[in-house]
């Protein structure tokens, strides 16, 4: 319960509504440990404290990192801090992406708009043992081209061939001249064998249901598909009861949910 300070390092504006916060630990403060797909509480002193996804590489020496997006009093006020500035900072919390168990297999990463702030861990950490997997796709679709988080790390990431992005925008822009539509139509066409696939997927209820859907189209096991559930957490310990989704609480036993353990209540909106 009992944060500890975090400086704030750097502040970068990522799309109209979206920043990423970096963050470094006090003096003689060891990095934090944590999982692809875990999350921290971010406490800014005097307004209130939000859960948000870490989305800094684990086992890399980079700054403590969070992308979020300006939505209410507390994201708000972060966005206004400045270098220099100190955080309260809880966690790392709940379950991760367990790409220690995708095998020889290839893997699908699935994002929709935010959502891949909380999926590019995942990416660091399939990346960091390239060999040891079989294609690694990216399917990511957001609102428009101004809507796309880390476009030169995705520029990187496709110049060196190690893993297939396909991006999609709802409405094209100025000189946009890739696809089109939502990201679940890049699915059926996209290059990857499901047989021992294994699907990680990232963004609004709405559209991971309609993924989901989609995966299992194209032969996608249920129990090889895994979302993240990041809903209405408050506390990120189970304790407050906001965050409850039938017999789990997201916070405790999510955010990263098997699909098939969820299967059952996934979309009903009285849930």
């Amino acid at each position: 319960m009992i944060p500890d300070f975090y400086k704030v390092s750097l502040v970068r504006q990522e799309t109209h509504d979206t920043f990423t916060l970096e963050l470094e630990g006090q003096d003689g403060q060891p990095p934090m440990s944590f999982e692809p797909g875990q999350f921290n509480m971010l406490y800014v002193f005097g307004v209130g404290e939000v859960p948000i996804s870490i989305s800094s590489g684990p086992g890399r020496k980079m700054p403590l990192t969070h992308t979020t997006r300006e939505v209410g009093t507390v994201t708000k006020a972060m966005r206004k801090l400045k270098r220099g500035d100190v955080l309260g900072v809880r966690g790392p919390f709940g379950s991760h992406w367990p790409v220690e168990h995708a095998g020889n297999g290839d893997v699908i990463i699935v994002a929709g708009g935010i959502g891949l702030a909380p999926l590019r861990p995942a990416l660091y950490e399939l990346l960091s043992r390239r060999n040891h997997y079989g294609r690694i796709v990216l399917l990511y679709g957001t609102r428009s081209p101004d809507d796309i988080l880390y476009l030169d790390e995705l520029k990187h990431w496709r110049s060196q061939f190690d893993l297939e992005i396909h991006v999609t925008v709802d409405r094209a822009v100025g000189s946009w001249r890739g696809n089109v539509g939502l990201v679940t139509s890049l699915i059926p066409k996209a290059p990857f064998d499901p047989t021992g696939a294994m699907a990680l997927v990232c963004g609004p209820e709405v559209m991971m249901r309609f993924t989901v859907q989609e995966l299992r189209r194209r032969g996608v096991s249920p129990s090889r598909i895994y979302v993240s559930m990041e809903r209405n957490m408050k506390c990120g310990m189970g304790f407050c009861g906001h965050c409850q989704h039938g017999p789990h609480f997201v916070c405790k036993d999510g955010p990263v949910f098997q699909f098939d353990e969820i299967e059952e209540l996934f979309g009903k909106r009285e849930i």
